[in-house]
């Protein structure tokens, strides 16, 4: 009897990762000459960061340095959900940056629908935050893998537990 093989769709970053590329961008923060005697603050949450930090030339050299260190650390600059800065006081400026984790309901929607309609034998179901993909031969589900890698999507997609 034949055994079906499978993978898992994920959507996920290296939390330790992320918080080394944190302490660098703060360290750089601290020791550049345009951010002396200025604030710029980055504080993290569970799913997010809350950025504080004076006029909107600050703001962009943040983000400038924040996205160099994370993608120099392996992080997808999708896994940032960039929010839209508000006023906190005088001239500072505060951003929430959503830490996008997990599949949501309409982008497994999207790779489901997507897997569906380009392979018709193979299987998908929705379980939480990760798409299950089984088929009978490994060289559909590398298929599929290509296929879904070449999608342009909102957030990265990662492959677990290939069997």
């Amino acid at each position: 009897m034949a055994t079906d093989n499978s993978f898992d769709v994920v959507s996920d970053f290296d939390r330790q990762e992320m918080k080394n590329a944190l302490d660098q961008t703060r360290r750089e923060i601290a020791t550049r000459y345009d951010f002396r005697g200025a604030t710029a603050e980055i504080e993290e949450e569970k799913a997010e960061l809350i950025i504080r930090v004076d006029g909107e030339l600050r703001l962009k050299a943040l983000r400038d340095i924040l996205e160099s260190k994370a993608v120099k650390r392996g992080i997808d600059l999708r896994t940032f959900g960039w929010g839209k800065p508000e006023a906190a006081g005088s001239e500072t400026l505060r951003i929430h940056v959503k830490l996008r984790s997990g599949l949501d309901d309409p982008t497994a929607k999207k790779v489901v629908k997507a897997i569906r309609d380009t392979f018709p034998k193979v299987k998908t179901q929705i379980q939480g935050e990760t798409v299950r993909v089984t088929g009978k031969s490994r060289d559909e589900l590398q298929a599929v893998m290509d296929s879904l890698r070449s999608m342009e999507l909102d957030r990265p997609l990662q492959f677990e537990n290939y069997r």
